[in-house]
């Protein structure tokens, strides 16, 4: 079952600059570790393989419109930097509109900084100690928005993030499932 706050969780290091965000959301969902030994890195691949499909062609139809803006797109990326298996999980590195800042033991920070907006996302993998072998994963986003049209910009892509983040995390719950 997936759970939607609209706070930081109390482990995550975006609670450090939380005051910064004018948006926040989490998401998360537990399952049972059943010896599959999931590290930061792992959970980390799984998010980038388990967008959903539509969502690909909905970030084309973004890049078409704000791409007449000035604003980034995923057309001015390298094919390096849209390739997962090269990926290192090295803070400074891209992927794809992600741009890692900070990898601990149990967490990822990504994001983007734009002239309209900068967001925040933490995927972030915890051991729940209640007498079972249960993991959480919570993919929690924190939005500032610079100006009106950052506003105005995410006015109509909330929804759409919202609904991508739950089927995201839905799908790598599953995936995870599978493997058992």
């Amino acid at each position: 079952m997936i759970k939607k706050q609209t706070k930081i969780p109390d482990q995550s290091i975006l609670n450090k600059n939380k005051t910064l965000f004018h948006y926040i959301d989490s998401f998360q969902s537990d399952y049972m570790n059943r010896g599959l030994d999931y590290d930061i890195i792992s959970i980390g691949k799984l998010f980038f393989t388990s967008s959903p499909k539509w969502a690909d062609n909905l970030m084309s139809f973004r890049d078409k419109i704000v791409g007449l803006f000035g604003l980034k797109t995923a057309s001015q990326l390298t094919a390096e930097q849209r390739n997962t298996d090269s990926f290192q999980f090295e803070p400074g590195e891209q992927l794809d509109i992600f741009k890692l800042y900070t990898r601990t033991e149990n967490e990822l920070i990504m994001g983007e900084d734009d002239k309209h907006l900068s967001f925040r996302f933490s995927l972030l993998l915890e051991n729940i100690n209640d007498g079972t072998i249960k993991q959480r994963i919570t993919l929690t986003t924190g939005v500032e928005f610079k100006n009106l049209f950052g506003r105005l910009y995410f006015f109509p892509v909330k929804p759409f993030h919202q609904l991508i983040v739950k089927k995201t995390l839905k799908k790598m719950i599953r995936k995870i499932e599978k493997e058992k």
